[in-house]
């Protein structure tokens, strides 16, 4: 059971992540459509519509600590189908913005280093380039050979390029990046 005294402010974290973000997580109505096509629910250890709640419960400690927000592959399902317009996603990248900013630990330590990587790439390249990523993961990761031999049959099968493909637009993706 949680319980609010007098002295603290039920509604700080909601309020907290209205400024960072813009989202009212407060107008959830908990139908968990996010989390019914959220790919990735069944890994998380908090599914989309329960972060919603912890957000509305004041549970910033609690919910900092989760690995939930890690694990969204911001794919904007929630986002979608979520009947209220809550921009899960966002409030998904927020929460990881905080948890870097807060120095809390998150439950895979190596999670932000992906993070950290896989934007990297994006902002590179305009999209993720699959070998480059994988490579500089596993290198910084303390395994470079990790994924050698599965990285080799993906080469010669055509699945990922030797090189990374240049892609129109890639100012307006770098201007996102600095917003």
């Amino acid at each position: 059971m949680i319980e609010i005294t007098g002295t603290q402010d039920a509604h700080a974290f909601r309020r907290f992540i209205i400024e960072r973000c813009g989202e009212d997580t407060g107008t959830c109505i908990q139908c968990g459509k996010c989390s019914a096509g959220c790919p990735v629910a069944p890994d998380m250890d908090y599914m989309p519509n329960q972060v919603m709640e912890l957000i509305r419960l004041n549970q910033r400690e609690r919910l900092l600590a989760a690995h939930s927000f890690w694990f969204c592959a911001s794919c904007q399902t929630c986002t979608i189908r979520c009947p209220h317009a809550i921009d899960i996603a966002l409030v998904m990248n927020t929460l990881r913005k905080l948890t870097l900013e807060g120095g809390y630990a998150p439950a895979e330590k190596r999670m932000p280093l992906f993070n950290r990587i896989f934007l990297d790439s994006i902002h590179k390249h305009g999209r993720v380039y699959e070998l480059g990523m994988v490579s500089r993961f596993n290198l910084a990761s303390g395994q470079p050979f990790k994924d050698a031999l599965l990285g080799a049959v993906m080469l010669v099968k055509g699945k990922i390029g030797l090189l990374p493909h240049r892609i129109r637009g890639l100012a307006d993706i770098r201007s996102i990046f600095a917003k």
